[in-house]
């Protein structure tokens, strides 16, 4: 939803410091240094692969000190205050903040990222590999009734239990090691109910949200960059692709009226063009608020 979002963007005045807090394959990134030629952007993405795509990509704008690259994960609500810097190490706040939330086509797209159900690879699904767990302890370590909660709780899937007790079964013999052993089973168990939709997809779903801490670091994070990492007048763009997302920052914009208010009434989808030329945009949902009164 590019053409949205610089849409809603160009209402800014000045825009003079952008945050692209998941800087992904710098496609927002580029779009924000074409329409700001004077704004300087700083992004961050915990992914560290993503950020060495960007600095053999984007050599240009930093060495021009227009473009700072960090492995930052906006999710750490304390450290966002002590981190808001650009080249001179200033503590200013930003004009324009963008959270484009969800996994890059790219770590989807490389099967030894483990992340996807259809090409088998490492059971990972951890966006930096060198924090946390990763799925593959989840699925061999978690109890039957934990992971049904699971399913259930971040995947919304509404009876998980044969799956649960499948892969409790199937462990017992050997534990699992790739995504294809994971997605093969739930296929087996669930079968294909809907056409086009991989039987695994919100199973996936909910252990990538799980290792990532997403659900829970959204909460924690955004009221803190809504107040502390935005100026008055400034407005936070955010994509969902997932309707617990959706749901934290919709009910987050419409009670912080001290801070400021949501843009758009309704949330913004993408067209059916830009659907028919990326499938995967099918889910996004874009809110916009704005910090500050309205004039």
């Amino acid at each position: 939803m590019v053409e949205e979002i610089l849409r809603l963007s160009q209402a800014v005045s000045p825009v003079n410091r952008i945050w692209d807090a998941t800087f992904g394959r710098g496609g927002h990134t580029k779009a924000f240094l074409t329409t700001f030629p004077t704004a300087q952007v700083w992004g961050t993405d915990r992914d560290a692969t993503a950020l060495e795509h960007g600095k053999t990509h984007f050599t240009e704008a930093i060495e021009q000190d227009r473009l700072k690259l960090s492995q930052f994960n906006f999710h750490r609500a304390q450290a966002i205050e002590n981190e808001l810097f650009f080249t001179n190490g200033e503590n200013e706040k930003f004009d324009l903040i963008l959270l484009d939330l969800g996994v890059s086509s790219p770590q989807l797209d490389n099967p030894e990222r483990g992340f996807s159900f259809y090409q088998s690879g490492p059971l990972d699904m951890r966006m930096d590999p060198s924090h946390g767990v990763s799925a593959q302890d989840v699925i061999n370590t978690w109890t039957e009734i934990g992971l049904q909660r699971l399913f259930t709780e971040l995947g919304e899937v509404p009876r998980p239990a044969r799956v649960a007790k499948a892969i409790i079964n199937q462990r017992k013999e050997k534990p699992f090691t790739t995504t294809g052993e994971l997605s093969s089973l739930i296929e087996k168990v669930e079968g294909w109910r809907k056409k086009g939709r991989h039987p695994a997809t919100q199973y996936f779903l909910a252990l990538r949200l799980l290792v990532n801490e997403e659900i829970e670091g959204l909460k924690e994070s955004l009221p803190v960059i809504m107040e502390k990492a935005l100026r008055p007048g400034g407005r936070l763009l955010v994509i969902t692709f997932h309707s617990l997302e959706d749901r934290i920052v919709k009910n987050l914009f419409k009670e912080s009226k001290e801070l400021g208010f949501p843009v758009n009434k309704k949330v913004i989808v993408p067209g059916r063009p830009e659907i028919l030329d990326n499938p995967r945009s099918r889910s996004a949902k874009l809110r916009v608020f704005q910090q500050g009164s309205k004039a």
